[in-house]
């Protein structure tokens, strides 16, 4: 979500996956709830503030 271009972006899900495949599969089912509680905030929060800038430009 943070990355500046798609080249990091690719660089940051790489690291995620090599992460996820080094772990012991007892903790793997953890990760990906911690992973989703944090893609749903940033959703929400991205949310938020599209909705701020859109309410704050009007109907235009």
């Amino acid at each position: 979500m943070n990355a500046i271009n798609d080249t990091e972006r690719a660089a940051i899900n790489q690291e995620l996956k090599d992460l996820y495949n080094s772990l012991p599969d007892a903790e793997k089912e953890d990760f990906n709830r911690q992973l989703q509680t944090f893609l749903a905030k940033e959703m929400g929060r991205l949310k938020s503030d599209y909705e701020s800038v859109k309410g704050g430009l009007g109907d235009n």
